[in-house]
């Protein structure tokens, strides 16, 4: 299904598919509460020569009206429970074995990424640093470190569907599997000084071929 913001990452569609839950069932309820709420006010409007009752909703045959939808509402509830449940272990803590590891540094106002070199190896002699340009290769597994050297960031890739808060002192690692070739967009989501809002970056999803020449042109030539 084609969504408003393409799904970039191998995760996106299960975060929609619960975002699209929530909307329906939410959704589903609104409309069938607004709708009896409207029905109740043209049903018993007031008449000519009929007195009006005054009624608690402890009455045994009005009870139904109450216990009967809370209990559906709480069953609805435990389907979104158990979605929520599953997309987050899928996404916040299980974290597959990866191809690759990157370091993300947040700072005021950009952001430092550190790629392993052509060793793929992270900390090691070739790694390459770049600020607020983020190269990956598509359709590889890859775990970020992400910290902050100042204030609370938040590293948000809209089109992978991740937003993760960067702690001043912590080290906090997840992971993304880009399934879509091309440049998409890189926001901090978390107020960190005036200039927040142009605190933007690019992460740059290549092919193999593209991402091998890219490691090779910018690897330190005392690493070669």
């Amino acid at each position: 299904m084609e969504t408003l913001l393409i799904q970039a990452s191998s995760y996106a569609a299960s975060i929609d598919g619960l975002i699209l839950l929530v909307l329906v069932l939410t959704g589903f309820w609104f409309v069938l509460a607004e709708g009896v709420f409207f029905w109740l006010i043209w049903r018993f409007r007031a008449k000519p020569g009929i007195r009006s009752q005054y009624i608690t909703g402890k009455e045994k045959h009005l009870k139904r009206w109450i216990t009967i939808p809370h209990a559906l509402v709480l069953v609805c509830d435990v389907f979104i429970i158990i979605g929520a449940v599953r997309v987050w272990y899928d996404v916040k803590q299980h974290l597959p074995q990866p191809d690759y590891t990157v370091r993300v540094i947040g700072q005021q106002w950009a952001w430092v990424f550190q790629h392993p070199g052509s060793d793929g190896d992270l900390d090691t002699a070739d790694d390459i640093y770049t600020t607020d340009d983020l190269f990956v290769e598509n359709d590889k597994t890859y775990h970020f470190q992400l910290t902050s050297r100042d204030v609370l960031h938040d590293f948000s890739v809209p089109v992978f569907r991740i937003k993760q808060d960067a702690i001043p002192g912590r080290t906090i690692t997840g992971w993304f599997h880009p399934i879509r070739t091309g440049t998409h967009d890189i926001q901090c989501a978390e107020i960190c000084g005036i200039g927040h809002g142009v605190m933007a970056g690019r992460i740059h999803v290549q092919s193999a071929s593209e991402h091998a020449a890219w490691i090779a042109e910018h690897s330190p030539a005392s690493a070669q």
